[in-house]
This record gives C-alpha cells, sequence and structure tokens, in this order.
C-alpha cells in the first residue's frame, strides 16, 4: 500500500516538473491565457464573417477556401531564424499538415453547402468529441463542472444556431446538403482529435517550456497543409476559373484580393490563439474557448457595423467643419470687399 502511495506521489512530482508554467507568477499565467484567448476569439470570428462574405459575393472555389485557412503563416516568421527544425519531429509536423488540410477542406465544403444555422447547430458537437478525444488521449479528469461546462456550452451553440435567421445558400440539391452535412460533421470530428493529438504532441514529443514551439508548431504544419491544398487547387483544376471568379466578385478585384489576404492572416491569429492554449492549457479548454467565440462572431459583425458608423459620422463631421470654415473665411472676404 505505501508503494503505491509513493509510487503516486512521484508520478504527481514528475508531472508538476514537466510542466513550463509553474515558473509563471499567477497573474503571468493568466495574461498569456487571455491573450490566446482574444486571438481565437478575435481571429475566428474575423475569418468565419470573411469566409461568408466570399461565398456571398460569388466565391465558390472550395480549395482557394481551403488554402486561405493555413497560406498566411509567412505572417508567423518575423522569428523564423529562432526557430530550429529537428529531423525527428519531420513526420509529426507532416502528420498534423496532414490533419489540418483535410479538416480545412472538410470546412470548406460544409459552409458551401449549409446554411450558417446548420453550420452552428453540428458545431455544437464538437466539444463532446473533444470530451472523448481527451479522455483516452490526454488522460483528461472529468469533474461535475467540467462536464456541466460541455453540455452547457454544447446546449448555447445550439440554441444560436435555431434562433439564427440566416438563409444561408438557396437551391442546394439534398444529396450536396448530405454532403455539407456530412462533411461538416466530420471536420469537427477531425478538429477535436487534431486538438488531443497536439497536446499529446507538446507533452509527450516536443516537450519544450518556451511559447515559440507554439509558433513552430503552426508554420511547419501550415506549410505542409498549403502545400497538400496547392496541389490540390490545381490537380482539380480550380485554379483555372480563379481569374473569372475575381472579375465577377460582388465588390470588385481588388475586394476579392484583400478578403482572401485577410482570411489567411485572420485565421492565423486564430491559429496561433487555438495552440497557444491547447499549450497553456489544455485542447478541452482550447475548445471550450472556439465554441465561445460561435456565440460572439455575430457580435463581431454588429461590432464591424457600428465602427463603419462611426467613421461614416466622423467623415460627414469633418465635412461640415469644413463646409463651416468655408463659410466663414468667404463671409470675410466679402465684408474686406464691401468694406473696400
Amino acid at each position: 500500500m505505501a508503494d503505491n502511495q509513493e509510487s503516486i506521489v512521484n508520478k504527481e512530482e514528475n508531472l508538476m516538473d514537466e510542466s513550463p508554467f509553474l515558473k509563471l507568477k499567477r497573474f503571468q499565467w493568466w495574461l498569456l491565457v487571455a491573450i490566446n484567448i482574444f486571438f481565437l476569439i478575435a481571429g475566428q470570428a474575423a475569418a468565419v464573417l470573411l469566409g461568408r462574405f466570399y461565398y456571398d459575393k460569388g466565391g465558390n472555389s472550395q480549395w482557394m477556401a481551403t488554402l486561405v485557412q493555413t497560406a498566411g503563416f509567412p505572417v508567423l516568421c518575423f522569428n523564423f531564424f529562432h526557430f530550429t527544425f529537428h529531423q525527428n519531429l519531420a513526420l509529426l509536423y507532416f502528420v498534423l499538415g496532414v490533419l489540418v488540410a483535410g479538416d480545412n477542406m472538410l470546412y470548406s465544403v460544409g459552409l458551401l453547402y449549409l446554411s450558417a444555422s446548420t453550420y452552428s447547430l453540428i458545431c455544437a458537437t464538437q466539444l463532446a468529441f473533444n470530451a472523448v478525444f481527451s479522455y483516452f488521449l490526454n488522460s483528461q479528469k472529468f469533474t461535475a463542472l467540467i462536464l456541466n461546462s460541455v453540455v452547457t456550452l454544447s446546449l448555447s451553440a445550439a440554441l444560436i444556431a435555431v434562433n439564427d435567421n440566416s438563409d444561408g445558400p438557396s437551391g442546394v440539391p439534398k444529396g450536396k446538403f448530405l454532403i455539407g452535412f456530412l462533411c461538416t460533421l466530420g471536420a469537427f470530428a477531425l478538429y477535436s482529435l487534431l486538438l488531443s493529438f497536439m497536446q499529446l504532441s507538446f507533452q509527450k514529443v516536443l516537450k519544450k517550456e518556451t511559447f515559440s514551439v507554439v509558433l513552430e508548431m503552426q508554420i511547419y504544419t501550415s506549410v505542409v497543409a498549403s502545400c497538400l491544398s496547392t496541389i490540390g487547387l490545381f490537380a482539380s483544376g480550380e485554379w483555372k476559373s480563379l481569374q473569372h471568379e475575381m472579375e465577377v466578385f460582388g465588390t470588385g478585384s481588388v475586394s476579392y484580393v484583400l478578403t482572401l489576404v485577410w482570411t489567411a492572416i485572420s485565421w492565423q491569429v486564430c491559429a496561433v490563439g487555438v495552440v497557444g492554449l491547447i499549450f497553456v492549457v489544455s485542447s478541452l479548454f482550447s475548445n471550450f474557448i472556439s465554441t465561445l467565440s460561435l456565440a460572439l462572431t455575430p457580435l463581431a459583425g454588429v461590432i464591424a457595423m457600428l465602427l463603419a458608423l462611426c467613421g461614416f459620422a466622423a467623415y460627414i463631421y469633418q465635412n461640415y467643419i469644413d463646409d463651416k470654415k468655408a463659410r466663414r473665411l468667404q463671409n470675410h472676404v466679402r465684408e474686406i470687399q464691401h468694406t473696400a
């Protein structure tokens, strides 16, 4: 009995020694968590809104929509010369990159064929998937509070979908709707598996104590996923229609390019937050925040509209000031001429 207790104590001590964040003060740890939460929520909200905008305005390339989800990785290479690449990690990054590319493709097909409400309703299942994978792969301990969080957030995501009045794609045949449904369900299942697999990689393989490992994983997996997506873009022949797609885009060619660029950047910001939360906390917590951001995505649209209105109001007010100054100057000139 004593030997068993001693073994348990030793295991707990080893787990504590492996944690790179015990050296941080409490407020530093919470600050790191808060920064990653902000990256995830802001990036995902912007990326989802831009992705819907791309399809709504005439974009229909599934492979392009897949590619932009990882093609923005160069924005993370500002500290590239300090990164190291080990040959023994090549297989790990390749497998993760393949999973990311597959998940992104499933996501793109689902978003193309499903309405926003149906898509959000299926999104409510990802926490359940992640809970199962976390239990088996990451030895996640489930308490009453954690189970309550899983159920509550899943129900909230479902309620948001039910109350969503978006029309979504029109004229989609039942066959393609079924494809979209299955692809979306598969995307969230694969996404949950990917998060748990990343946490397992941090715990068992990478074992680094600096946050640079998050950027390294994101960059190297994005390189693999982007290469596979590019191959798919050319192999499918969709690249031939991109010029026409840009020309007939609802808001113009410049808007088309900017939409793709900012979508790519937004997904990278989101990905850093996702992987960062896995590194700092756990895959299940990262998925909690992803589901929470679902509720904040419509709010992001409202905020964007308010910012646009503020900008318009500022422009009108500036014109009012300029017109007032011009009238004063004109009246002053008339008074001088009248006096003369």
